[in-house]
């Protein structure tokens, strides 16, 4: 690493070495000129700092003559020094004429890494290459062309002693696993020391070397800084940019409900199995309202219920479970862009993101890097499928004689997340990883029936037409109990149309229709007594669904035990970040 990092220096700096017009060598350091050209873009950017300390960034045309740009820069210039000249009258009196060369025109020149002119006809986007000298007068820069840089480097805001501080890090030209992490901590001196680092008494302190950083207790009390290099696995690193934490490290809050259920998962499962996850993370949308405060989570300190902090936990837990797949149900958008897809990333997992019409949240679905590859993605929002696909045409022609439960079904929001993955190791094996929340109402059997008889049909055309024969994995939040007619459609292939979720809202909308999907579905997690465990209820909603007659289960990581759950009373707790907990099973091929 440090052999790369030397390496990056040198680029930024110029080799010591470098080539002079006509072919000589420069032996000093040379300044930069970076270069941003991107085929899809009409102009490239060039920036560079002149002698004086000025900073140039110009846009131009990739397609015009070099020496059009160089004779802009000659001209910009030669204005510079002009003006500069204006501003000090004793300076032209005391230099005369020389005074008035200041403001002619430098010679200016680009030549390639051999030392080699480059003709002034050549368009811009092959004239500017990267280790080619542009020459300003005597003055030397080394082109860099699209070098990494980094966009974006943000800390959470909350940081929590035992818990990964995983930082956001957008780039270009570069990839997070590429780029070099620096660690460090507050340090501050004792009474009456001499501070290291200034005036303000703060010095910073290496704490570690890597992406994602954990703070031990010892550090309660002290911000971190983080300073990063990008890098594209080329041996090309950019320029460094530092962030500070806006506050400290805090204590976190001491056992957790899913420690224990971190000791199955300290590995990631072997070739040939996989490792799922299904998780009703509570979106912050929800667990922000007076409501969810004073009414469905009361027993819930505020501060618990704040999205930083549960994203601590929340992070931490996804994290230990070393997962290969993960499906999640209310993921808000910000959440996902901002803060799960990075820390995720960093453990080797990639997403992909639905959200609801309408709302705020939707679906997020990741998969380990290293044994899926993302093939097709086939998500719909039930509504709309039903209108349009005439996958669902019997079922819409059906639902029309209901005319209050079609008016039900067609005003929610709901999704299904479908991304069809491929085995990086065996790219004969695939499967259909599905994920979906169905309609909350404890009232609405009837639409829940509604919309997993749509998603059914969907997953066959996919299952069944698309990639015949592919195994199914179906996790989700689906609302239903195992004695609810949603439950049993699953399980058994068909519902009758005389069961009771049919008149689940009373007769005013019963809506009587026989249902039936092809495939053999079973609940990996088999019939857990809760997988959401409020103040006013607890029941079994969640589930992974997998086909058995491709797939066996290897083991099922027990949930928490009721005494953990109930510590604090319900979920979410301090310990806790959601109202659901996450199910967790390693599959195998059979």
């Amino acid at each position: 690493m440090w052999r790369r990092l030397r390496f990056a220096l040198r680029r930024f700096c110029g080799s010591p070495a470098a080539f002079l017009p006509g072919g000589g060598r420069l032996p000093v350091a040379m300044e930069r000129a970076v270069v941003r050209c991107v085929p899809s873009e009409p102009k490239l950017s060039l920036r560079f700092v002149l002698p004086d300390g000025s900073a140039r960034h110009m846009q131009r045309d990739q397609a015009e003559p070099l020496g059009r740009v160089l004779a802009r820069i000659a001209t910009n210039v030669a204005k510079g020094h002009a003006k500069a000249a204006k501003k000090s009258k004793k300076a032209r009196a005391e230099d005369g004429p020389a005074g008035e060369a200041a403001a002619a025109a430098p010679a200016v020149r680009l030549f390639s890494r051999d030392g080699e002119a480059v003709a002034e006809e050549v368009p811009n986007a092959a004239a500017w290459q990267d280790g080619a000298v542009l020459q300003i007068g005597e003055a030397q820069y080394r082109v860099e062309r699209n070098p990494p840089a980094l966009t974006d480097l943000q800390l959470p805001r909350s940081l929590l002693a035992g818990f990964p501080v995983c930082p956001r890090v957008s780039a270009e030209f570069a990839a997070p696993q590429h780029c070099l992490f620096y660690w460090y901590r507050e340090q501050r001196p004792a009474a009456g020391g001499e501070a290291a680092a200034g005036g303000d008494g703060l010095a910073w302190v290496e704490a570690a070397r890597e992406r994602v950083f954990t703070p031990s207790n010892a550090l309660v009390g002290l911000r971190l800084k983080l300073r990063c290099t990008p890098g594209d696995g080329e041996q090309r690193y950019g320029l460094p940019r530092e962030v500070e934490s806006s506050g400290p490290v805090e204590a976190g809050p001491g056992t957790c409900t899913f420690d224990s259920r971190h000791l199955y998962t300290k590995k990631v499962c072997g070739e040939g199995s996989i490792r799922a996850v299904s998780y009703n993370i509570l979106a912050d949308t929800y667990a922000q309202t007076e409501f969810s405060r004073t009414v469905l989570y009361p027993y819930c300190a505020p501060y618990a219920l704040e999205l930083d902090y549960r994203q601590n936990l929340l992070k931490k837990e996804l994290a230990g479970y070393s997962a290969d797949l993960i499906c999640l149900q209310e993921v808000d958008k910000s959440v996902f862009v901002d803060s799960l897809a990075p820390a995720l990333d960093a453990f080797g997992l990639e997403g992909v993101f639905k959200i609801k019409e309408k709302q705020h949240e939707g679906l997020a679905t990741f998969f380990r890097r290293d044994k899926f590859s993302l093939l097709t993605q086939h998500d719909i929002a039930f509504s709309e499928a039903l209108l349009s696909d005439p996958l669902h045409e019997e079922l819409c022609d059906k639902l029309a004689k209901y005319p209050l439960v079609q008016e039900k079904v067609l005003q929610r929001s709901s999704v299904l997340q479908v991304s069809v993955l491929q085995s990086t190791t065996d790219p004969s094996r695939k499967i259909c990883v599905a994920n979906t929340h169905l309609y909350w109402h404890p009232k609405g059997g009837n639409i829940r029936l509604i919309q997993i008889a749509v998603a059914l049909s969907h997953i066959r055309h996919i299952a069944r037409d698309l990639y015949p024969g592919i195994p199914v994995v179906f996790c989700g939040d689906f609302n239903s109990t195992p004695s609810s007619g949603t439950y049993s459609f699953i399980n058994s292939g068909g519902i009758a149309e005389d069961h009771d979720d049919w008149v689940s809202n009373g007769e005013e909308e019963r809506c009587n229709m026989p249902l039936s999907h092809p495939f053999t579905l079973r609940s990996a997690c088999g019939e857990p007594a809760y997988t959401n465990y409020v103040g006013g209820f607890h029941g079994c909603l969640d589930y992974i669904f997998i086909d058995k007659n491709a797939l066996e289960v290897e083991q099922v990581i027990p949930l928490p035990s009721h005494e953990e759950v109930t510590t604090h009373q319900a979920l979410p707790s301090v310990s806790h970040p959601s109202d659901h907990i996450a199910l967790i099973c390693d599959l195998k091929w059979k």
